[in-house]
């Protein structure tokens, strides 16, 4: 019986009565090999288009040669070129699939008794090993040698995938694929989705390994939590700021200085509440020789103010934005409450901050593995930490307070006496020593999670 040479996949291999055409199926292993080749080929340059580093993008830049332009040009239109590999890749696929499909028709026919059988077999190469082939070799071994060789595979492809870019009908349906993704982005974008700062510390906790060192960990803590954290939650009290009156003279100030060792002090006039400038010590310096009448109030700067409830986060850009690093807190009727500095803010994220000046401040005590001594002035968010807790039982109970005896006085209603406690979440706190205008130490408990009670729990030891 005459055969005809094959003219398309459908056609090339031929099953008569007699047999198959030989030549046709060594003509199609022959093309099959091709296409996986041109698959391989595609799915890799997808990976090495779309992993060149920084440096490597900047290295193209400056490359002369004709496929290092053709790569950056392609680098600029990154949609277009995905839409063009993605719909190259699958043309192959389906190519490879229909024709392994027609070759696998020659040796396993489906007429006789055996007709059965032969088809159960067929559907289990096709099923699975055409699919464990194409990824294999055509997805995962390119993609791993593209990952590891971008630049190079990037430079290789360059060419091919810019014809590919602008040939139809790839061009074609590139273009409609491309005005569909953007249409869905619009969508999504207007539909986008809002993730709460509990939600993401969730998350982070779900996610948190083994591998994951508590010093990242904390890291990412502070990096979510950050946005949420008002100023007067970090800033120093009034209490504790050192400062300088205007009435003193050179030689008075020139100790102060010393005596505090800080690089920049508030100034005020009469009282706190009337702040007037913000000495920075290395104004000083070329003054030093200048006697005691010497007029040091004339370098002062001009004092940036901000609210007690503003977020660190904004802060932070104001600090950038007026180059500054100290701000005077004030309260909602415009008296200064304390001062937050740059360091104080970046402390919440990267931890604290010590230098070589520093005086290290024992700022709690450690009696046991549950049992801590604070001082009462201490900052609620510097109690979490000391305490190694989330702290939000305490953030959704208390009010203005913004210290560990705040805290106890504003739930108790009243200055608690010594050997009072208070009970919050699984944390007792207990008045060590008060006087009639404050609580001066706090003992904490930690508690057992089933004697967890609630806030209004009060009583005496």
């Amino acid at each position: 019986m005459d055969t005809a040479e094959p003219s398309s996949i459908g056609s090339i291999v031929e099953i008569t009565q007699a047999g198959f055409n030989f030549s046709g199926i060594v003509f199609s292993f022959v093309l099959l090999i091709i296409l996986l080749v041109l698959t391989a080929l595609i799915s890799g340059a997808e990976t090495a288009f779309f992993s060149l580093s920084p440096l490597e993008k900047e290295e193209l830049k400056n490359d002369t040669s004709k496929s290092g332009k053709i790569v950056s040009k392609l680098l600029d239109i990154p949609q277009q070129l995905l839409a063009t590999i993605l719909i190259t890749n699958n043309f192959l696929n389906v190519a490879i699939v229909i024709l392994s499909s027609s070759i696998l028709s020659v040796f396993f026919p489906a007429a006789g008794s055996e007709g059965e059988v032969n088809e159960t077999l067929r559907f289990i190469i096709e099923v699975f090993a055409i699919t464990l082939v194409l990824l294999l070799l055509g997805e995962v071994v390119p993609k791993i040698y593209a990952t590891k060789n971008a630049l190079v595979f990037a430079k290789f492809m360059a060419v091919p995938l810019n014809a590919f870019n602008s040939l139809p009908p790839f061009s074609w349906l590139k273009t409609g694929l491309v005005n569909g993704s953007n249409f869905i982005h619009k969508y999504a974008k207007r539909k986008g989705i809002k993730i709460s700062s509990d939600e993401l510390e969730h998350a982070l906790a779900l996610t948190k390994e083994d591998t994951t060192s508590d010093g990242e960990h904390k890291l990412l803590e502070g990096i979510v939590k950050f946005g949420n954290t008002d100023v007067r939650q970090i800033m120093r009290s009034r209490m504790d700021v050192d400062a300088l009156e205007e009435n003193l003279n050179f030689k008075e100030v020139v100790e102060r200085i010393l005596e505090y060792g800080y690089s920049r002090l508030p100034v005020f006039s009469g009282t706190f509440d009337n702040v007037t400038g913000i000495l920075f010590i290395k104004d000083l310096l070329p003054h030093l020789d200048k006697k005691d009448d010497f007029d040091w109030k004339s370098l002062l700067r001009k004092p940036f103010f901000v609210p007690e409830n503003k977020k660190i986060d904004d802060l932070l850009k104001e600090f950038q934005s007026k180059k500054v690093h100290m701000a005077i807190v004030v309260d909602e009727y415009g008296g200064a409450s304390g001062v937050v500095t740059l360091e104080d803010v970046l402390e919440e994220i990267v931890g604290d901050i010590t230098d070589e000046f520093d005086d290290e401040e024992l700022v709690f005590k450690k009696v046991d593995d549950v049992t801590f001594i604070v001082e009462g002035r201490t900052a609620l968010i510097d109690f979490y930490k000391i305490m190694d807790i989330d702290g939000k039982e305490f953030e959704n109970s208390k009010g203005e307070s913004d210290s560990v005896g705040g805290f106890m006085v504003e739930n108790a209603g009243r200055i608690l006496k010594n050997n009072e406690f208070i009970i919050c979440s699984n944390i007792k706190l207990v008045v060590v020593s008060s006087d009639k205008k404050r609580i001066k130490t706090v003992k904490a408990i930690l508690l057992p999670l089933q004697d967890k009670e609630k806030i209004d729990t009060k009583g005496s030891e």
